[in-house]
């Protein structure tokens, strides 16, 4: 079972040349969040960990619990990419504190496997009964936070779940983008207006043509890390394959000469897929298909990395932010 999940958001946002800081302390942004899991117990819903009933965290009344079943799951959907520091779990204060042993906290952007694919940040060996123990995540960034017990024949219960960090910097929304061509009202900035509608009123598309390709202008050289890619839902999700992933500076051939960092071979329709890139540096990251007769459509462009340049006087700016997590008494 699950009562309680709450996580503190952190947004910085600087204006380079005016010196404006915005700083934003939302408090628990899990309620806005989107809650399920693999199964329910009798009256023991999902949303039970989200509904901010705190007196009563570890009654059963006011918590979550999945049946007994093979490989149980609790998600949390974030709605964006966040950097998360650290998890706290707290574990139910009677006679079944064993169940919590051996459960999985990942965190990522994938659904594969209902999210269960992610990557770890933490196995629990063990919590006694009514204790709160803290995990590091060291940063890790995902949309989806998943508890998670391997094996057959589990039950997975829990009585509160904390997860600390701040909003992942998303490069693309401040980028400039075009393509090719455009068909009809498919325009390139569909791409970046960080909507999570994956039918064709959200998403970009060119036109039937030869090399068909999508480029987003930095503004800036960054060390690009990673580009997360939302393919769309409907008819045509297979107009995404072959698709390659550039990073550069230079212009030449539509910036479609700079070097690769990774080619798409497919993504289900309306899944988002994530691209190391390693720390490549450029300022324009490009999409193109070749080959001919190719239709390129997207539905969310995300680019991640570090190395925006900042002048010296912004440079003399020190913010120190310790998170918290509001609700917490």
């Amino acid at each position: 079972m699950m009562c309680k999940v709450s996580f503190m958001l952190v947004q910085i946002m600087r204006k380079h040349g005016s010196q404006k800081v915005f700083i934003n302390f939302p408090g628990n942004r899990a309620v806005e969040g989107a809650v399920t899991q693999s199964s329910t117990f009798a009256g023991w819903f999902a949303e039970k960990a989200t509904d901010s009933n705190r007196g009563f965290k570890q009654l059963n009344t006011a918590c979550t619990s999945t049946l007994n079943e093979s490989n149980p799951w609790w998600r949390l959907d974030l709605r964006d990419v966040y950097r998360v520091s650290e998890v706290v779990i707290t574990n139910r204060n009677d006679s079944y504190a064993g169940q919590i042993n051996g459960a999985e906290i990942r965190i990522g952007i994938s659904l594969e496997n209902n999210g269960s694919n992610n990557p770890i940040c933490a196995v629990i060996s063990t919590i006694p009964a009514g204790e709160s123990y803290n995990f590091s995540c060291n940063g890790m960034e995902g949309r989806y936070m998943i508890v998670h017990i391997p094996g057959d024949w589990e039950i997975l219960s829990l009585c509160e779940v904390e997860v600390y960090g701040y909003l992942a910097e998303n490069l693309a929304v401040a980028g400039a983008s075009t393509q090719s061509s455009t068909s009809e009202n498919w325009f390139a900035e569909k791409a970046i207006d960080r909507g999570l509608q994956q039918l064709y009123t959200g998403c970009s598309s060119t036109l039937s043509q030869t090399n068909p390709w999508w480029r987003l202008d930095l503004h800036h050289i960054y060390r690009v890390n990673r580009v997360v890619i939302t393919n769309r839902n409907d008819c045509c999700a297979e107009r995404i394959n072959g698709m390659e992933i550039r990073i550069g500076n230079t212009l030449e051939n539509n910036s479609n000469n700079n070097p690769i960092c990774a080619v798409i071979p497919a993504i289900p329709a309306g899944e988002s897929y994530s691209y190391s890139c390693g720390g490549m540096e450029g300022r324009y990251v490009n999409l193109i298909i070749p080959g001919d007769m190719k239709i390129l459509t997207l539905c969310e462009v995300k680019v991640y990395g570090e190395g925006k340049p900042t002048s010296r006087r912004d440079r003399r700016i020190g913010i120190s932010l310790r998170e918290t997590n509001l609700l917490r008494v």
